[in-house]
């Protein structure tokens, strides 16, 4: 049964680990430890140190409008992958794209995505989509027009700048992962992406927030098996 799920969100102001961290952040300039590093650091020491069943990665991440993604969705991600890691070397080539496979939760998905949310953003309100399910491409630059033919390229719904590392270092572990991501900006839409995530970062975050809560209730005292 899942006694114990270790729960990484990549939002500072959640701070389930601060047992194991003093601060949560970069220690010169204050900021949010965000990008592959940090998120193969904290998973990796966390692992180690709870053992736990099952990790969650919870997070914000950009989507394609081109895939069927708005502000707002909850996304469970089925595959993930990196788009900037290119390296032009047979077997390599597959290595730095390291796509895995989300730990499937066909239970999960059938029981929460009955729900029908709607979303408050500043400028509107809206129905969104909760829990769908679409393909996770992470990488360390927050906008990178380079990078997109990789992400068209692995069929991504969404871009992250942790989850694939948090994959990575699970499957080293041999930890099942979940990922939850909700949406705060279009990446092929009109809107700078930089203005449309601040905009909507503050209530995308709350509804992820309150996602995460059934999917952790929903998920408390079932076995892998049942999810």
């Amino acid at each position: 049964m899942v006694d114990h799920t270790f729960m990484y969100m990549n939002q500072s102001t959640d701070k389930p680990l601060s047992n194991l961290f003093h601060q949560f952040g970069d220690l010169c300039l204050g900021v949010d430890s965000v990008g592959t590093i940090s998120a193969s650091l904290v998973t990796y020491v966390s692992i180690q140190a709870l053992q736990p069943d099952l990790v969650i990665n919870a997070g914000t991440a950009g989507g394609f409008k081109a895939k069927g993604a708005t502000v707002g969705d909850t996304f469970l991600v089925s595959h993930v992958a990196f788009r900037d890691r290119r390296i032009p070397i047979p077997v390599f080539d597959l290595y730095g794209i390291g796509l895995r496979k989300a730990f499937p939760t066909p239970n999960l998905l059938r029981t929460l995505n009955l729900k029908v949310k709607w979303m408050t953003l500043p400028t509107e309100t809206f129905m969104v989509d909760v829990f769908v399910v679409g393909k996770l491409s992470t990488g360390d630059s927050f906008e990178a027009p380079q990078g997109k033919a990789s992400i068209i390229k692995n069929e991504a719904t969404l871009e992250d700048m942790e989850g694939a590392a948090v994959a990575y270092v699970a499957d080293l572990l041999k930890v099942p992962a979940v990922f939850i991501k909700a949406v705060t900006n279009i990446v092929d839409g009109d809107k700078p992406t930089i203005v449309e995530y601040r905009q909507n970062l503050t209530a995308v975050t709350a509804a992820l927030g309150l996602a995460v809560a059934e999917v952790v209730d929903f998920i408390n005292g079932k076995c892998l098996s049942e999810l």
